[in-house]
Parts: structure tokens; sequence; C-alpha cells
């Protein structure tokens, strides 16, 4: 068995107001995320479930975490095995279902990826950067992303064709 790694991570909720949580109504979901000496991230719940939509809520940053996880991956991956990537966006989109009793479970997240790679890249061996070489970097990137294959639910990834950047 591999090493164990540990993540702290510190909540407090700031929207008690005057009265607390008396009613449902009667609170802010605003709170602070505050990880080490980093900035703190403002948080609250989706607007749906009446959080502050200038704040982050978890959902967000659950789908963002599975995003960046990939992203990171891929990246360490393109360039073990010699793809130089110049850029690297994603439109990610979770979907989530909540229940009539008022449970919710994500559904799925799916990731869009946009690779831009550098201006006539190629493999080591000669051979051409492609739609299916970034392919298999994305699949393996997802097999050993830690967030995604830690989630329930379906985590896909649909890659917008590869980006050649322009030499400058």
């Amino acid at each position: 068995m591999g090493p164990l790694h540990t993540y702290s991570v510190d909540i407090t909720w700031t929207g008690a107001g005057a009265s607390g949580t008396s009613s449902y109504t009667a609170y802010s979901r605003d709170h602070e995320v505050r990880i080490g000496s980093k900035p703190p991230l403002l948080g609250s719940s989706d607007p749906a479930f009446r959080g502050d939509p200038t704040r982050y809520n978890p959902e967000e940053l659950l789908v963002s975490a599975l995003a960046q996880c990939h992203m990171l991956w891929f990246l360490h991956l393109a360039a073990a095995a010699g793809v130089v990537v110049v850029g690297y966006e994603d439109q990610a989109i979770g979907t989530m279902r909540i229940e009539a009793a008022g449970h919710g479970q994500f559904r799925e997240v799916v990731l869009r990826p946009r690779v831009t790679v550098a201006p006539g890249a190629h493999l080591p061996d000669g051979g051409a950067v492609t739609d299916a070489v970034l392919g298999r970097i994305h699949h393996q990137a997802h097999e050993h992303c830690f967030i995604s294959r830690s989630v329930n639910f379906p985590v896909r990834h649909e890659p917008v064709p590869v980006r050649m950047a322009v030499a400058t």
C-alpha cells in the first residue's frame, strides 16, 4: 500500500445573523473555506437553496475539482509522452438530481477539455499529435485522477478537437 495523504480544510459558518437557524429563511448560507495560509474561499449554497450567487458553492467546487484533477493528470501524462501542450481549457458540466424528499445526488460530470499543442508539435517518434493520441492521454488521465476514482457517478470526457498554436 502506498503513502497516505491528508488534506485539512477549515470551514467557518458566517451567516448566523441575529437569529441563527430559528427558521429555514432566517439564516444565511455564507461560510468561509480556509486551507492553510491561502486566501479564503467565500462559500454559500446554490442559489436554488437560498445561497449567495456571488460565492462558490460545494457543487461547483466538486465539478471544479474533477476538472482540475483531470487537467493536471493530462498535462503530466502529455509531458511524459512528449506532447507539448501550450494551452488547456475545460468547460465542465455537472448534473445533479434532487429527489422529492429533498436529497440530491450527482448523476454525472462531463469534462470538455480543449487542448492546444505547440506549433508543429509531433510525437518523439515523429508521429502526428492527433485527436486519437490526445484521446488516449485523456483516457489515462481519467484512470489516474484521484477524485474521479473516488466518486460514485460517471465522469465522462468529451474532448474538443486538438488545436495547433499559431507560430509567432
